[in-house]
């Protein structure tokens, strides 16, 4: 049988510079998003030596089992020695990658060696060879849009000149004051084309990459800020006042380690209220400060990134300049950014029906988290987050917000929340920051305590010390509808995170157990899996309760619920007091829920795995099929989820605590900002159900 061609699209461009690594991230998560395996292919890649750093990040975001030596084609010098040659290397090289994929995208060459007029026609012979559309990415910085107009017309003459299909251009790095215009410009083409603005960070260095090009090393602050964007260069050759009304945000200031006056001046700027948030300081000259004023700088203990170089002024300032900012792995915030970019600019549903992308049945980690994301965006909610001192939250925070994924509250000191959010390069403008012990809030909310603990005695004064704690105000916003929901954790204990929410929020009618549910995203499907993080050891009632919440969770976030109550045994084969507290709750959950398929007790494999199914429980409408997984007790639950999450390879978004009246989660205290970022979705979208 032959397996069907993959779905492709071939992204090319007429020059360097364009920020095709912009769209083909874009483009790449687009159709990660909507079908199961979906690769990268790079038929000329930068250097046969040294690694190609955007095939990286895309391989890094792809979902198809691709290496990284498959996705290569050929290099420059096989394209100079014998271009014929080369496509037939390419050809081969390409249709191993389609066997293991059901789209690709394809990233065409990046002019990094002497451009020549011809490389465009030779990208698009390419394309041909391989079947793939062209998507036309040209750079509109410095161009009128009647300039961006005239290429697009001789890029397009170039590719049918080689037969190739062109399916939609996209004009880069616009200039943001003329986009109007430049989309008008590009409605005359008879495919879909879209404009995005010029964005300086995507260009911009980091300080660690400034200072491998100046050759130099870090004289002090906070390694952490090495991956700060430097957004513009300033050198400090004059008066250090005329420096201070000069500076800007992201700025990075040249000077040598003698002029103790700019470096104090800077340093002391980057830290007072009221001045920018720089990206660093490099002290050029080989020249090392005063060693009094070293004493004093390093007293100050600077978290600023000062780098030192051996390299004259001229020399630093030129290196600095020439520098330009990768867009890797590595950079957190350059992807962010792109994809944001990608997402609000670009039709995706129109470029991938010109792709001819086919509908999946598999649901994988990638179009799990992407729907997670689209259905929080759909109707925005307001997230409470009390950690504002973890700098985990504040990435995590400058994604959701730049993402558009939820309006969020911070609970911080506000001068220190916004300055250490400067200082990351995370822009959190859009998001409220209150201090919960100088709040306006605090009485009100104290007042609120006081009447809702007042049967255990609670005092007024007592309730205003409680409301200043954040994980209490935080819950308390909820409460009161200030806030939607409210993720913490990522600092603080489980216990600390959610005991607020039984003493202030309490539990949905009917539920009685506060309980928890982890998504398992495995290559091919999600299933629920409950009770793993609250409650030790369940009674046949609360483990009802627990079947009951898991189904209702799994159902809002579209898995269709087949309930397993776990146990060591199936059906009536097994005895003792634990298999029989199984088949009570399940007895439990049909009573409640009649209408809900549930088995048990019943083993994982016969749960799971249709061929055990059909020996064990043969006419059984969950078994072998089961999608909500229940465990008796705590340790098994906690346990089998990071079995297979190590062992698998499993995404697992979580816990979400459920069977309470509005959505509070609780974090790992070693949760990365991706985890964050998801459980801030997932929150948002219990508060939707909320409202419905």
């Amino acid at each position: 049988m032959v397996e069907p061609a993959p779905s492709t699209v071939y992204i090319a461009s007429p020059e360097g510079d364009t920020g095709k690594s912009t769209v083909a991230l874009g483009v790449l998560q687009m159709l990660c998003a909507t079908t199961a395996r979906v690769g990268v292919f790079r038929p000329i890649t930068r250097s046969a030596t040294a690694p190609d750093y955007i095939l990286e990040l895309l391989l890094e975001h792809s979902t198809a089992d691709i290496s990284y030596e498959q996705a290569v084609g050929v290099s420059y010098e096989d394209v100079h020695r014998d271009p014929d040659a080369a496509i037939s290397e390419i050809v081969m090289r390409f249709h191993d990658v389609a066997k293991a994929c059901d789209a690709v995208v394809i990233v065409g060459s990046d002019y990094t060696d002497v451009a020549s007029p011809s490389e465009l026609r030779y990208n698009a012979r390419i394309a041909v060879n391989l079947g793939a559309p062209v998507l036309l990415v040209v750079r509109g910085a410095e161009r009128t849009p009647v300039e961006v107009k005239q290429l697009v017309e001789l890029c397009a003459s170039e590719l049918a000149g080689e037969h190739a299909q062109l399916v939609a251009v996209i004009a880069n790095r616009c200039d943001p004051d003329g986009m109007d215009e430049t989309c008008a410009a590009l409605a005359d083409f008879d495919v879909p084309s879209w404009g995005l603005p010029e964005v300086p960070l995507l260009m911009a260095p980091t300080m660690g990459e400034l200072c491998e090009a100046i050759d130099g090393e870090i004289y002090s602050g906070d390694p952490e800020l090495l991956q700060r964007e430097a957004l513009r260069i300033m050198v400090g050759g004059m008066t250090a006042e005329h420096i201070l009304e000069r500076l800007s945000d992201g700025v990075v200031v040249i000077a040598p380690g003698d002029r103790s006056d700019v470096l104090l001046g800077v340093m002391n700027a980057h830290e007072a209220a009221g001045f920018p948030s720089l990206a660093g300081v490099i002290m050029n000259g080989g020249i090392r400060p005063h060693p009094a004023i070293a004493r004093l700088m390093d007293g100050l203990q600077p978290k600023l990134p000062i780098l030192t170089t051996e390299l004259g002024t001229y020399d630093t300032a030129s290196a600095v300049h020439r520098t330009r900012g990768r867009m890797w792995a590595g950079s957190p915030l350059k992807v962010d950014t792109a994809l944001a970019l990608m997402e609000q600019r670009v039709d995706a549903s129109a470029l991938l029906e010109r792709i001819q992308v086919p509908s999946s049945t598999v649901v994988t980690p990638q179009m799990f988290e992407y729907r997670l994301i689209e259905r929080a965006r759909s109707d925005r909610k307001r997230i409470v987050l009390p950690e504002g001192d973890d700098d985990r939250i504040l990435r995590a925070a400058g994604r959701v917000l730049q993402r558009k994924i939820a309006d969020l509250t911070i609970l911080g000191d506000e001068a220190a929340v916004r300055s250490r959010a400067a200082e990351l390069g995370v822009d959190i403008a859009a998001a409220q920051v209150l201090d919960p012990r100088t709040s306006g809030y605090l009485d009100e909310f104290a007042a609120e305590y006081t009447e809702l603990r007042k049967h255990k005695g609670m005092t007024l004064e007592r309730a205003r010390e409680t409301m200043a704690d954040i994980s209490y105000f935080g819950t308390m916003m909820v409460y009161k509808g200030i806030a939607d929901g409210m993720v913490s954790g990522a600092a603080h204990t489980t216990a600390h995170t959610i005991r607020p929410s039984f003493e202030i929020i309490k539990t949905t009618p009917g539920v009685s157990t506060v309980s928890s549910v982890f998504l398992m995203c495995l290559a091919d499907r999600v299933l629920a899996y409950g009770d793993c993080a609250v409650v030790p050891d369940p009674t046949s009632e609360q483990l009802a309760d627990i079947a009951v919440s898991s189904a209702a969770t799994a159902a809002r976030f579209g898995i269709e619920p087949r309930v397993a109550m776990l146990s060591y045994s199936t059906g009536a084969s097994g005895t003792g007091a634990d298999v029989d507290k199984v088949r009570a709750a399940t007895e439990f959950v049909r009573e409640r829920a009649p209408e809900l398929p549930v088995e048990g007790p019943i083993q994982y494999d016969a749960a799971i795995e249709p061929a055990v199914a059909s020996a064990k429980m043969p006419d059984s409408d969950v078994a072998g099929k089961a999608t909500v997984f229940v465990f008796p007790d705590l340790n098994t639950g906690n346990n089998t989820y990071k079995a297979v999450q190590r062992s698998a390879g499993a995404v697992a978004i979580g816990p979400v605590l459920q069977g309470l009246r509005k959505p509070v989660n609780d974090l790992s205290r070693g949760a990365l900002v991706a985890d964050i970022v998801n459980t801030v979705a997932i929150t948002a979208i219990q508060a939707q159900g909320d409202t419905k």
